[in-house]
């Protein structure tokens, strides 16, 4: 409860700022600060809860010094539903209180690629899309595909979604990392079990006015499709090539069969991609660095691995092991997420 007075004190002075007319006359800045202001609020109100819920623990605990038994009784229950109480109400602010807030709030892309392992690499690539488009729906979110590359065989190569809603970003940043899989391939006559490995990278969304990439930056190729999407995509010069020249970063897409919205999908990967390499310039061991994200796909450097043969998923920075693979596939992760988001509360406390 530190910072308490900070809040308060910072309420006071956006509350100044937004009956300014100045401010008022600036939609963004008005916009921003009424954010703020809004976040602030909230945090009061649960100081305010803080303390009602301590006044109570107090009342109960001085009932714990009378004669009746029963009242005692009644009482050392309520004591303890009152401190996990408190303890919810403290993570909250503590949650809030975290500069990474806002950000957690974002939508983010996400970027599943096959690493090692051939074709069977490509199809868990599409399980992994499956698994997490099936959570996304459970959570009330949304998702749209941004690029896609299929195999041969159906599974994919790359695919980048746009996960959108609230919290989106907090609910997948912990999925950026190697996930390995061993089971016996489709492929495998001789019923071998074989490990290979996806990388997945999860990046915030950025919009066009937080981050500005100048248009003199850009060359922008258009190209036909190839692939699937029917007689339009090999008559139409729809897919897009979009290179950054600063950086040679090289985004494209071709699913959409209008190069408008192929562009504008090219432009919301670009902008993350490029956002998050200006942040690992600033701050080389942050999270969603990309590169730490992904890292090489080789088959040390894993997070998580699914084991089909015993049904067994296990998160490696956690040391969990769940024996419930096939719910897990089917987009049940609130266990292995809920674990990991205690993790991070814990971890970041002890600093």
């Amino acid at each position: 409860m530190k910072n308490r007075q900070e809040h308060e004190t910072q309420l006071k002075e956006i509350g100044t700022l937004l009956a300014s007319p100045d401010v008022f006359k600036n939609p963004k800045k008005y916009a921003s600060l009424s954010k703020k202001y809004k976040k602030l609020e909230q945090i009061i109100q649960l100081y305010h809860k803080h303390d009602q819920t301590l006044k109570e623990i107090d009342d109960a605990r001085e009932i714990l010094q009378s004669d009746d038994e029963q009242l005692k009784e009644v009482a050392a229950h309520e004591i303890k539903e009152l401190e996990k109480q408190l303890q919810t109400v403290e993570s909250e602010i503590d949650t809030l209180s975290n500069p990474q807030y806002e950000e957690y709030q974002k939508n983010c892309i996400v970027e599943i690629r096959a690493g090692t392992g051939g074709d069977e690499a490509s199809l868990f690539a599409a399980d992994l899309f499956r698994m997490y488009t099936k959570y996304v729906e459970k959570r009330g979110l949304t998702y749209e595909v941004l690029s896609s590359h299929q195999s041969d065989i159906g599974g994919f190569k790359e695919i980048i979604f746009l996960a959108s809603g609230e919290d989106a970003y907090r609910v997948f940043h912990h999925e950026s990392g190697v996930h390995r899989v061993q089971r016996v391939p489709v492929t495998e006559a001789g019923g071998r079990i074989h490990t290979s490995t996806v990388t997945v990278a999860v990046l915030p969304e950025i919009e066009e006015a937080q981050f500005e990439i100048s248009p003199n930056d850009l060359r922008i190729d258009t190209f036909r499709a190839g692939g699937h999407g029917g007689q339009n995509v090999n008559k139409v010069s729809s897919a897009v090539r979009i290179t950054h020249i600063p950086s040679g970063m090289v985004v494209s897409c071709q699913d959409e069969r209008s190069q408008h919205k192929n562009r504008v999908r090219a432009m919301k990967i670009l902008r993350a991609r490029l956002a998050a390499r200006e942040e690992q310039k600033r701050e080389e061991a942050i999270h969603q660095e990309r590169k730490q994200q992904v890292g090489t796909g080789e088959r040390s450097e894993k997070i998580r691995t699914y084991n089909f043969p015993q049904n067994r998923i296990t998160d490696h920075r956690i040391s969990l092991s769940l024996y419930k693979l096939d719910a897990v596939l089917e987009g049940e992760l609130d266990a292995i997420i809920k674990k990991l988001e205690e993790h991070e509360r814990g971890h970041k406390t002890s600093q």
